[in-house]
């Protein structure tokens, strides 16, 4: 949701681009131009004022509002709290995902048991969480950044740990674009951010992927999960045997 301030800042933004003089504006307005500048300057003033220069500026008030929505810094990672409200719900931990994955109302509804009105209200508590910013007719802008991560031990990662990672990994690997690799050695220390950077650039092609693909039909897609990670670890049972 665009704050008065934020809407007060875009304004003087559209000020510029339009060479509109705080003259210019008052005379829109009907008020004197130092009372314009002392408004601008406090940067508070009511919604309905917003509204009026809106008109003025020939600029759509919702457009303007999803302007200063744009412009926000994207999510990298959310609260604790926040992610604790996505894992309460199982289908709203689903309808997350699927945001994730840009998924569409009509999509979502398509693939599971869940009616339009239940995916309008978890695509509303997401819009409170802050995951999406929700807009009219049930299109949302994603509100994550591309580097977006889940919290490394927060309540989603739990969750996946407890419910998901067994189940996935007992899977065999061996059906058409499969495959499954555990690669163990040791490097440099100073080398080891270089291979996760690799590995965080193959996420990021994959995702893109996903993007281009949303044109073609359904029977042309298949559903792929991706698991890259990189740890210092050893097994516990060689662990063990060490001298």
């Amino acid at each position: 949701m665009s704050t008065t301030s934020d809407l007060i800042l875009a304004i003087k933004k559209e000020l510029k681009a339009t060479q509109m003089t705080y003259a210019d504006l008052a005379h829109a307005l009907d008020m004197a131009e130092s009372s314009v500048k002392r408004m601008l300057a406090k940067g508070d003033m009511s919604l309905s004022r917003v509204d009026e220069i809106c008109r003025a500026l020939k600029i759509d008030f919702a457009e303007l509002s999803r302007r200063v929505a744009d412009a926000q810094p994207l999510l990298t990672e959310m609260t604790q709290e926040q992610e604790r409200a996505v894992v309460a719900d199982k289908k709203l931990l689903l309808a997350a995902i699927c945001v994730l994955s840009q998924w569409t109302l009509e999509q979502i509804t398509g693939r599971y048991r869940m009616t339009e009105a239940e995916c309008v209200k978890y695509f509303a508590q997401l819009d409170r969480i802050g995951i999406i910013e929700l807009r009219p007719l049930n299109r949302y802008r994603l509100k994550l950044a591309k580097t977006f991560r889940w919290r490394a031990h927060g309540a989603v990662m739990n969750y996946f740990r407890e419910n998901a990672v067994l189940d996935y990994f007992s899977g065999g690997f061996g059906g058409h674009g499969e495959g499954l690799l555990m690669v163990h050695g040791s490097i440099s220390r100073a080398l080891a951010p270089t291979f996760l950077e690799r590995l965080q650039r193959v996420a990021q092609d994959f995702s893109q992927q996903h993007q281009a693909d949303q044109k073609l039909a359904d029977k042309d897609l298949e559903g792929y999960t991706m698991v890259l990670c990189m740890r210092s670890w050893e097994f516990e049972a060689f662990a063990q045997l060490r001298r």
